[in-house]
């Protein structure tokens, strides 16, 4: 085993959605884009269509070969991107269905692709994606005569379920979304967690499914296992890896492990991160470097062969909070050079 084996708990992914789907009374969709958040979109999107979902979400149309490939010709693929310049051969040869943000994305939809299915994006405040009040009720009536599959939007704040955005929000989007007739969806992960007035008919949860915050309650779904090239002795005073950012205070056994910044193990973990052996911790010690690691095993029974460095005591969220990102990052960035195995289904 000369890399490092991710495995991804399919049982778990399956999990986490039907108790998403639980908590709301409308029907639950599951965002996939990144590859899946970066454990694979086939055997991802697989799973959560076994599970229930039966509508999807990508960023970019490009992402929709796989998807369909994976999920068949009956379920539904949205895509956050809109219909942007070039996409409308993937569109349409794949089923997808835009999520319309712009006034030049309705009328190139409308003039390329005329009767194909699509949704609009609307911007309640986010400032980031989708179209702004004044736009859509310029565009509103001949687009709600073209029959939108859905009119969503998305929360800045759902992760702080008392922040006073969100109830901006709520009520921007009532505005330009009650009586329309068309399905609503506003809530992602964080907006399931919150009150019954944001799931509307459709919710879209993404990083929960995956095991990571702010659903506290979420299985974990991601295990990375490293294999140990080495291990020596390194006495006091002497220094490990680049730069002599560590130095032993007392004979410390130190493992040279498979994995560093090029399989997304960020150099900002070094000198902070841990590893596990079984119930033993065991510290990184100097710096992350582009396909190594050195930790300290020298509370080990032995020298191990394999280190955990996700597992059900330290998951994305722990990382992500030593290094002050977002669990989101950890996961999209798990390197190619890993193993993948499935494992729960």
């Amino acid at each position: 085993m000369g890399t490092g084996r991710l495995t991804i708990d399919l049982a778990a992914l399956a999990a986490n959605w039907t108790a998403l789907d639980a908590m709301t009374g409308c029907e639950t969709a599951a965002v996939v884009k990144a590859d899946g958040y970066g454990l694979g979109i086939g055997p991802v999107a697989r799973t959560l269509q076994q599970a229930g979902a039966k509508r999807f979400f990508i960023a970019v149309a490009e992402e929709g070969h796989a998807l369909r490939a994976a999920v068949g010709p009956d379920a539904d693929i949205c895509v956050f991107s809109g219909h942007m310049e070039g996409d409308t051969e993937l569109l349409d040869a794949h089923g997808l269905v835009p999520m319309l943000n712009s006034l030049d994305q309705v009328l190139r939809h409308f003039e390329r692709l005329p009767g194909h299915p699509f949704g609009i994006q609307l911007d309640s405040g986010m400032n980031r994606l989708g179209m702004e009040p004044a736009d859509w009720e310029a565009v509103a009536e001949i687009a709600l005569t073209q029959q939108p599959v859905l009119l969503m939007s998305h929360l800045a704040c759902a992760d702080d379920a008392d922040h006073p955005m969100n109830a901006y929000q709520l009520q921007q989007f009532r505005k330009m979304a009650d009586g329309t007739g068309v399905p609503r969806c506003l809530a992602a992960t964080g907006g399931v967690l919150m009150k019954p007035e944001y799931h509307f008919e459709m919710t879209r949860p993404g990083i929960g499914l995956y095991g990571g915050m702010p659903f506290a309650d979420a299985k974990p779904v991601v295990h990375l296992d490293l294999p140990v090239i080495q291990c020596r002795t390194v006495q006091p005073g002497e220094t490990v890896g680049y730069g002599n950012t560590w130095t032993a205070d007392r004979p410390t056994r130190i493992a040279t492990v498979s994995a560093g910044y090029a399989d997304g193990i960020t150099r900002h973990l070094s000198n902070i991160a841990t590893l596990w052996h079984g119930d033993t911790p065991c510290p990184l010690r100097g710096r992350v470097s582009m396909d190594l690691l050195t930790v300290d095993v020298s509370d080990c029974d032995g020298d191990p062969e394999v280190l955990s460095l996700l597992n059900d005591r330290q998951g994305v969220d722990t990382l992500a909070d030593l290094t002050g990102t977002i669990g989101y990052e950890i996961l999209t960035q798990l390197g190619a050079r890993y193993g993948r195995a499935y494992s729960g289904l």
